[in-house]
């Protein structure tokens, strides 16, 4: 997506322009909602009766429907224009999470969840390419970071107060703030100059959809193993961890490192690139799972909020350094593919977190191991990333 007529600025402070400010205001709305019922969600419907290892299909169905709402993004944008698209996102994801109240039952939040999911897809999708499309290349690091840094803080401070309202009995203030979205529909105009568009000079070709595909397929693979450890550490740690001061302290921790390393490696990746920063990332998350696992088998507060502290790391890094790469790899004609991949890599890795760990903790292995295990896969997709930034060259 490009500003037309603005012109892209190359100079300045980036948080002065009108656009990333608008895009900072519209993420912060859309993940307060996201944050707020991801973690508190699970244990609403424990408190219903669901089981521990069912309660992750509440995320499971929601991000489900958000990565089938993704791969069709593109469409939508062509034929409803940006503005109605984001529009219909907004109100999807917040206009539905009152709706939670009406009841209890785990089928019901599965409905609530799976509408919410498809207005969670839009945004996730557009936002990323209207980042890129605000500044040249060579600062699209760093508004990328400040994108982050817009989705980090509703993760830093919503995951913890999410569950410790829901652990208080009051989950109705979790619904009613997930309705923030709404609140956002007056910034939509705003979007509406962005358009999809081809950077690719007209004496060359259009980069072929299937080779785009395949040369970032590696790096969202990369990426999806990542969220599939945050995805289960996000939906279990409140579950299966006894203390709820370590387990608000761990949410905490993992948000706020998350949030600084995903804005921080913006601005390293602009000046150093990302073959040093990314195995470096990847490395600290298999560090953060095995000692998140050893502090759930060992009870020990301290290795808990270490390994929340070494996956923050990875988890903010990450993020930022393989939706760079996605862009540089699928070529400049082809950024809405390159963010809808990257965005359903992200989302399926989360879903798949919920649902794959609780299902196989709970058919014997146990929280502890399948932890060890999400390290033990990190590790595995590390050649994966150090391919990828060697063939971006970036």
């Amino acid at each position: 997506m490009s500003s037309d007529p603005t012109p892209q600025k190359t100079s300045g402070s980036l948080w002065a322009q009108s656009d990333v400010q608008r895009l900072v205001l519209v993420s912060i709305f859309a993940f307060v909602s996201f944050f707020f019922t991801l973690s508190s969600l699970p244990l609403w419907a424990v408190a219903g009766g669901a089981s521990e290892g069912s309660a992750g299909l509440v995320t499971t169905v929601m991000l489900a429907c958000t990565v089938a709402t993704q791969l069709l993004v593109p469409a939508m944008i062509r034929t409803l224009g940006v503005g109605v698209t984001l529009a219909a996102g907004l109100i999807a994801l917040g206009g539905a999470s009152p709706f939670y109240l009406l009841s209890h039952d785990l089928w019901w939040l599965l409905v609530v969840s799976a509408v919410r999911g498809a207005g969670f897809g839009v945004i996730t999708v557009m936002m990323p390419i209207a980042a890129a499309g605000m500044v040249p290349a060579r600062r699209r690091g760093e508004v990328i970071g400040i994108y982050g840094l817009a989705i980090a803080i509703p993760n830093l401070i919503c995951v913890p107060v999410g569950v410790a309202v829901t652990n208080a009995g009051n989950f109705y203030w979790v619904a009613l703030f997930g309705a923030a979205p709404v609140l956002a529909l007056f910034l939509v105009r705003g979007f509406a100059q962005f358009k999809p568009h081809e950077e690719t000079p007209a004496n060359q070709p259009v980069t072929p959809l299937g080779k785009s595909v395949r040369a970032i397929t590696g790096i969202t693979l990369v990426l999806l193993v990542i969220t599939l450890a945050g995805g289960a550490v996000l939906t279990f740690l409140p579950i299966v961890n006894t203390s709820a001061t370590v387990t608000t302290l761990a949410l905490v921790i993992l948000g706020l490192v998350a949030a600084v390393s995903r804005w921080g490696v913006g601005l390293l990746f602009d000046r150093t690139g990302s073959r040093l920063l990314l195995p470096v990332g990847i490395t600290c998350g298999a560090v953060g799972m095995v000692a998140l696992a050893l502090g759930i088998a060992q009870s020990s507060g301290a290795l808990v909020l270490a390994g929340a502290f070494f996956l923050g790391i990875s988890y903010g890094s990450a993020q930022n350094l393989t939706l760079l790469l996605a862009f540089a790899l699928a070529g400049p004609d082809r950024q809405a593919t390159a963010s809808a991949m990257w965005n359903a890599a992200f989302d399926s890795g989360t879903a798949i977190g919920a649902l794959l760990v609780g299902l196989v903790a709970s058919a014997g292995a146990g929280f502890s191991w399948t932890f060890a295990g999400c390290g033990i896969l990190i590790l595995v997709a590390t050649p994966l990333a150090v391919s990828a930034a060697n063939r971006a060259r970036v």
